[in-house]
């Protein structure tokens, strides 16, 4: 609960207000609605709903996680972010929760 709640803290604070922005009128391209985290077995994910506004949409919007951190023990957490190929890039092992979330406020790499 810890956790989800500091983290909460940062999206509110700091996320929410840097890359939520309002539509455009006529908006024809994704972009995000909201941002959230989710537990799933021993991973934390940070994740971005985004609004498909164009004609050919498949769906009227989409989840895409952007930072994942995975408990390993003793207050300790593996941090990956999401590449441009799908798949999760191991960058920081062991960090504190603290070291997580500063990461992820500070790094380009996690940008939603």
């Amino acid at each position: 609960m810890e956790v989800e709640a500091r983290a909460s803290e940062l999206i509110e604070s700091v996320l929410k207000p840097n890359h939520i922005k309002p539509a455009l009128k006529n908006e024809r391209f994704n972009y995000i609605v909201d941002i959230y985290t989710k537990w799933y077995r021993n991973y934390f994910y940070f994740c971005a709903k985004y609004r498909c506004p164009g004609p050919n949409a498949i769906s009227p919007f989409f989840e895409a996680k952007f930072a994942r951190l995975e408990y390993v023990g003793n207050g300790c957490f593996n941090l990956s972010y999401m590449r441009h190929t799908g798949q999760w890039w191991e960058i920081y092992t062991e960090l504190s929760h603290d070291e997580c979330l500063a990461a992820i406020k500070d790094e380009p790499l996690f940008l939603p």
